[in-house]
């Protein structure tokens, strides 16, 4: 039963962070089955693990639907994580350890490197590696406390798709906020790292909103 209930998750959350499976999609269990090739007491226990993580609501008698956010919710999750990940920042320059910086200098290297070759994979391996740059920094402050706060702030799926929302100008300089974060952490600059990252989370809701703003009058005039 762990290895179908492990397939489930994986396949159905796969299809949600890509997008195959739209915000607001009704997940039906039997079609589920069919498609993932197992049985629908796994699909239901998959659900029931993405519906803790926030990639799927369940409404009552009539099921499971990926998770939709409004933009007034978004704006909500990004201010949180401008006031924890500062924080974060600030208190994991102060003890982040030299493996754990040169991980944080690799990834950043790594992302800027993806960006500029282009390739169709691109961004989502700059989202992974994204998840990872901003894991070891809440991990590196050194309070369980804070890191179980992320985790009820932060809704992953809502973070990664809305990366894919970025024009390729605002990516860049997403992008180089991560290594201007990494030389504050080098040198043990708390303020400097805590200024960037909160920078960083209030460029990132700009935009997401400008890419709201664009789709809303692509979808006007067509």
């Amino acid at each position: 039963m762990s290895n179908a209930v492990e397939k489930a998750y994986a396949e159905i959350r796969d299809a949600i962070l890509t997008g195959y499976f739209q915000p607001g999609a009704h997940l039906k269990e039997d079609e589920l089955a069919k498609r993932i090739g197992v049985s629908r007491t796994p699909i239901r226990e998959a659900l029931r693990r993405l519906n803790a993580e926030g990639s799927v609501r369940f409404l009552r008698n009539h099921g499971a639907f990926v998770a939709d956010w409004t933009m007034e919710e978004i704006r909500e999750i990004f201010d949180l994580r401008g006031v924890l990940e500062g924080y974060a920042a600030e208190r994991a320059a102060q003890r982040c350890q030299p493996a754990d910086v040169a991980r944080l200098r690799h990834l950043a290297e790594e992302m800027i490197a993806l960006e500029a070759a282009g390739t169709a994979d691109a961004r989502a391996r700059i989202a992974e590696a994204n998840g990872e740059f901003h894991r070891i920094i809440i991990q590196s402050a050194g309070t369980q406390r804070l890191g179980s706060m992320m985790a009820q702030v932060v809704e992953l799926p809502l973070v990664l798709r809305t990366f894919h929302r970025y024009s390729p100008e605002a990516l860049r300089r997403s992008l180089h906020h991560h290594l201007e974060i990494v030389a504050a952490m080098e040198v043990r600059d708390g303020a400097w790292a805590g200024s960037v990252m909160r920078s960083h989370i209030a460029a990132a809701w700009h935009a997401i909103e400008s890419g709201s703003l664009e789709d809303d009058l692509r979808a006007a005039a067509e």
